[in-house]
């Protein structure tokens, strides 16, 4: 059964050189798991909710690509800029937060660079147990 993700979860790209946090910004009565704010999967803007990954390797990303060729084709990593133009999915259709549906640790969305960004942690303050997961 998956979990509920909330403001600073861990996230992965597959194209990226290190972690980034998530970021939740519900100004007006947020809706709150283990005193954090949860995430819905409409928190994927990208420098609002999702933070660069490092070093982007994808030469789908043009700044990569032209690096990559101004260095006789030995792949040049460059800064990562993600540019992330669909939410996350699937979500939780049947709990909403903000009126959208809620974001699982399961969900994934892809960045335009083809990265796929995953949640590695689910940034909730309280640990998980046996108890719970049964």
């Amino acid at each position: 059964m998956p979990y509920y993700v909330c403001k600073g979860a861990k996230l992965k790209c597959s194209m990226g050189s290190e972690q980034s946090d998530l970021e939740v910004v519900h100004l007006e009565k947020p809706a709150l798991l283990c005193e954090n704010q949860m995430a819905s999967i409409m928190d994927h803007k990208p420098m609002v909710n999702i933070m660069p990954f490092g070093q982007c390797s994808s030469l789908a990303n043009p700044t990569v690509a032209a690096a990559t060729s101004a260095n006789y084709g030995r792949l040049q990593k460059m800064p990562c800029i993600p540019i992330i133009p669909a939410p996350w999915m699937p979500g939780k259709t049947n709990v909403l937060v903000k009126d959208q549906p809620a974001l699982l640790e399961t969900d994934k969305c892809v960045c335009m660079w083809a990265g796929a960004i995953e949640i590695t942690n689910l940034g909730q303050n309280k640990v998980r147990t046996d108890a719970e997961t049964e």
